[in-house]
């Protein structure tokens, strides 16, 4: 569909050179002599782009631009003036302004201007476009979706939980395994009783064992009192081993006995207990490659891997980004008593960029970050850790900011907050002071030597 270009110039030789030039590109291009007639041409048929001149018979730009963000217009405005100068481009981008232009610009830097506009814009349609339909989004227990992919999963999720069958959930560290178990315990007949979680990955062999099967008074040195294990803390309710690739061949041995046979014997114990539990286990290895080099034992893949579920990393389900965003920020909302209502659309292009290699914890505690440091509703770009703002610099889509001034107002931002301390900024900023003090001398920022 051709994109239409309102031009409001009270110049007629730059509204014909702008024409040419934005017809040439493909744009569908309407003229206004002055802030009357850009008035009307909107209200008649609203542009997706408004090329607005400051200088123009009353009302001038300035004041067109107040009246159509107080009307509720949000399509991009972009301010073009000859009468350049810090405090107009301010008071221009406080109005609602995407950009601003200073005469003469260069016109494959409107053309970009534009399109870059057009971007922001349709991103923030869609993050619209996802809210309207969060009445067809599946929360199960916190988890947040609207991606096709992970849709899929939870429809799996909402027929196997039902069922007594084993599952096995695969997925990268950081894409919610454990909150798809939760689901499938709560959806099911369990639901009522213990759900159990325990991480093979961060205990070793003996401790595993000790913690999965309890212990009798005197089993080992410094067992001074006899506990129950979590399979039996999990009887008739739901076990979850996360990380089950990481434990040992004897582990599996005794694993195996209790998936075949519902009992199993506590250390020190010569009497057998009978557990229900059921058993959802996660792993991010490849645990059909472990079974191929004798690492995992084939037996208990089998009786573990009745029903596999695959979770995507944040990389493949982006369009839950804006989802999840808007979840965290109302969670944190609720434990610190605050009201930030959004992230700004720059910093929303950043997330949406960003690769995301620690998945759906690492875009909480993104989210978070930039929780703490935002001042007023808004976390903004500079809010953001400054890796990510490095990582996606080409892409992020700030108004014509360099990584450099990005980098420098985030600094400059966080010293005014510690009073000019450096090893709290440090802190703040995810760096160490020795990183602080190179980056203050790379960007110009001159802070006392013996600021702490």
């Amino acid at each position: 569909m051709m994109r239409r270009v309102l031009v409001a110039d009270d110049e007629k030789n730059m509204r014909w050179v702008l024409r040419e030039a934005l017809e040439a590109e493909g744009y569908e291009v309407t003229e206004a002599a002055d802030g009357k007639e850009a008035l009307s041409a909107v209200a008649d048929q609203e542009p997706d782009v408004l090329v607005l001149d400051h200088k123009m018979p009353a009302p001038d730009g300035m004041e067109v631009l107040r009246r159509l963000r107080g009307k509720g217009f949000t399509f991009p405005i972009i301010m073009l003036t000859a009468h350049g100068n810090v405090q107009t481009a301010v008071e221009a981008m406080k109005a609602g302004a995407d950009e601003y232009l200073t005469k003469p610009f260069d016109l494959e830097e409107l053309k970009l201007s534009i399109e870059k506009a057009l971007k922001m814009s349709e991103l923030a349609a869609e993050v619209d476009r996802l809210r309207g339909e969060l009445e067809h989004e599946l929360d199960l227990d916190g988890i947040v979706a609207a991606d096709p992919k992970m849709l899929g999963v939870l429809e799996t999720v909402r027929k196997v939980a039902p069922t007594n069958a084993s599952v096995m959930l695969y997925g990268e560290s950081g894409t919610g395994k454990e909150l798809v178990a939760r689901a499938l315990h709560q959806l099911s007949e369990r639901a009522l009783r213990p759900f159990v979680s325990v991480s093979a990955g961060a205990l070793p062999e003996t401790l595993l064992e000790s913690e999965l099967f309890g212990y009798e008074k005197g089993a080992f040195t410094g067992a001074m009192t006899a506990k129950p294990g979590r399979f039996e803390m999990a009887n008739g309710g739901t076990l979850f081993l996360d990380e089950i690739g990481d434990i040992s061949p004897a582990v599996q041995v005794r694993l195996l006995r209790v998936l075949q046979q519902k009992v199993y014997e506590p250390l020190g114990s010569v009497r057998s207990v009978t557990t229900n539990a059921r058993v959802i286990a996660a792993t991010h290895r490849r645990l059909e490659e472990m079974v191929k080099s004798d690492r995992f034992r084939e037996d208990l893949f089998f009786r573990i891997n009745v029903f596999r579920i695959s979770l995507p990393p944040l990389s493949e389900r982006k369009e839950d980004i804006p989802l999840l965003v808007h979840h965290f920020i109302e969670r944190f909302n609720r434990q610190k008593g605050r009201r930030v209502a959004d992230v700004s659309r720059e910093a929303m292009q950043v997330l949406m960029t960003h690769d995301w290699p620690g998945n759906v914890r690492e875009l909480e505690n993104v989210i978070e970050h930039g929780f703490i440091l935002c001042r007023e509703d808004l976390i903004r770009l500079e809010d953001l850790p400054i890796h990510m703002l490095a990582a996606t610099a080409s892409a992020s889509g700030d108004g014509g900011r360099t990584l450099r001034d990005i980098e420098k107002a985030a600094i400059l931002q966080e010293l005014s907050r510690q009073n000019g301390k450096k090893m709290p900024a440090a802190r703040e900023l995810g760096i160490d002071k020795n990183t602080l003090r190179r980056k203050m001398i790379r960007l110009g920022i001159r802070i006392p030597d013996d600021s702490p």
